[in-house]
């Protein structure tokens, strides 16, 4: 089932390196992974920066299904101009980089490289109970943590392959982002002491 037939359209968040190459296999991944994730009725979530923030939006607006308001950045600053050019919806938060949390607050998470931030993206995303898809073509974290599982939580009973899903292609991301978003529906539940 792909977001387009159901209700709200789903976030997506795409987190990854804020520096990369244009023409390299980071750029290339974010930018065809924001122009399918549209084609497949989600919107995109970014850090609001630059590198695979700014690609996947780029990717995002150059979709046919693009609509304004499909790209949403949640920047670490109260300015919202330090949102790269493609950011329809800017949340200027101030939060510097606990903001990640609220990046990793999106219905999935899928990882392009990435270095300490995204890391820290990863675990927000794990402990909030979300789908977590990994480029394990794409170097750091991504690599590093594609196919594996965070930690010993059993997060989901009935899902026993639950785990940072690794992929290769862009193809294979939005398979399994469209068989399993609805399976991962358990939200955070705040820590009772």
């Amino acid at each position: 089932m792909d977001a387009k037939n159901v209700g709200r359209r789903k976030i997506v968040s795409v987190i990854g390196n804020k520096a990369i190459e244009k023409d390299g296999i980071r750029y290339k991944l974010a930018f065809a992974l924001g122009k399918a994730l549209i084609d497949n009725g989600y919107r995109v979530q970014s850090g609001g920066g630059k590198g695979v923030m700014a690609a996947v939006m780029a990717g995002a607006r150059a979709s046919e299904h693009y609509r304004e308001g499909d790209t949403i950045a949640i920047i670490p600053s109260f300015d919202s101009e330090h949102a790269n050019e493609y950011a329809d919806v800017v949340i200027p938060t101030g939060l510097d980089v606990m903001r990640n949390a609220l990046v990793a607050n999106a219905y999935a998470v899928i990882g392009v490289g990435g270095g300490a931030g995204t890391l820290c993206e990863y675990a927000f995303s794990w402990t909030f109970n979300r789908l977590v898809i990994a480029f394990e073509n794409s170097g750091g974290w991504s690599a590093k943590l594609a196919n594996t599982r965070l930690d010993d939580t059993v997060r989901y009973a009935d899902i026993p392959e639950d785990k940072v899903y690794g992929v290769t292609t862009v193809e294979d991301a939005i398979k399994i982002l469209n068989e399993n978003i609805d399976r991962y529906v358990t939200r955070h539940e705040p820590i009772r002491i």
